[in-house]
Formats: C-alpha cells, sequence, structure tokens
C-alpha cells in the first residue's frame, strides 16, 4: 500500500506546475527553515506574544531534530532504493524515516496554530502540502511522512504550556 500510494502520487510529478511546486515546498521546509523563519517573522512582528513565538520555534526545531535522531536509529532508505524511480531533488541525507520535513510542518502546524487564530487557519494547510510534497518529489514513503508529522504534531503538543506560559490564545 505504501508503495502504490507513492507511486500514485509521484505520478503527480510529471506535470511540471505540480513537480515545479512540489519542489518549491520541499525547498523551502528544507531543515524546517520555512518553519524556523515564520516562527521568528512572528516573534518580530506579535511584541506580545514575542516569547511564546520564540518558544513555538524552538519547539520546531526540536521536533526536527528528535526526527533526524530517529532517522539515524531507523535507517530505512529512500524509496529510490527500492523503486528505481528517480526524485525530483536532492536529499541532504539517504533515510527516510520519518520525514523531518513533515515533522517539522506539523510541529509548526500545532505550536504556531495555538499562538494565534490566524496561524490556526493558515499554517496547517501549508504544512499538509509540504508534506504531500515529499511524496510527489518521491523521496519519502507516505508512512515516513505521517510518522513525521505524528512526532512532530506529539512535540508540539507535550510543550504547549511551556511554550505559553501556560496560557491559551
Amino acid at each position: 500500500m505504501d508503495r502504490r500510494l507513492l507511486s500514485a502520487l509521484r505520478d503527480c510529478g510529471t506535470d511540471r506546475r505540480v513537480a515545479a511546486t512540489a519542489r518549491a515546498l520541499s525547498w523551502a521546509g528544507e531543515h524546517g527553515a520555512l518553519w524556523l523563519a515564520a516562527g521568528l517573522l512572528g516573534a518580530a512582528a506579535d511584541r506580545e506574544r514575542r516569547t511564546a513565538w520564540l518558544r513555538g520555534t524552538a519547539l520546531t526545531a526540536g521536533a526536527h531534530l528528535a526526527s533526524m535522531g530517529v532517522k539515524r536509529v531507523v535507517r530505512r532508505p529512500r524509496p529510490l532504493a527500492r523503486t528505481g524511480a528517480e526524485p525530483l531533488v536532492r536529499t541532504a541525507g539517504r533515510h527516510s524515516f520519518p520525514s523531518s520535513h513533515a515533522t517539522s510542518a506539523a510541529a509548526a502546524a500545532v505550536a504556531y496554530g495555538a499562538l494565534r487564530p490566524a496561524g490556526a487557519r493558515l499554517v496547517p494547510p501549508l504544512a499538509a502540502a509540504v508534506c504531500v510534497s515529499r511524496l510527489v518529489v518521491g523521496v519519502h514513503y507516505p508512512s515516513d511522512v505521517a510518522a513525521g508529522a505524528a512526532l512532530g504534531a506529539l512535540t508540539a503538543r507535550l510543550g504547549a504550556r511551556w511554550m505559553t506560559g501556560g496560557r491559551t490564545r
């Protein structure tokens, strides 16, 4: 099932507009850069919640680092090794489980969504698009993305009270 779903989504990358969008999203999410920049921008723009934004950014970075640690233990090869389908992007490493892009995207969606209603509406769709992009470019299995998203969401959820100082929106 994992391979069939990956193949179907990877086939979407044959459309050059879809491929370009997936590449751009994958590039923006590399090493959590999109989400770290968003958190720092939120801290700069929202003086009232600056500390919470910085803590949310730290949670997002921590989730990303945790996924890299899990990846070193699990060592699941990327799909190219098993499917032979050439990926649309280059990757920083050879291992795919869990998806660090999905981890940082889900952590940001949970963390930043807890800070502002606009964040709760805007970040999750962008995070989902980054997650799907990893399948379209052919560098992760769906289970890699699902595991990464679960790890990111859990990390941010566990740190939510610390992030907000015990307060909610």
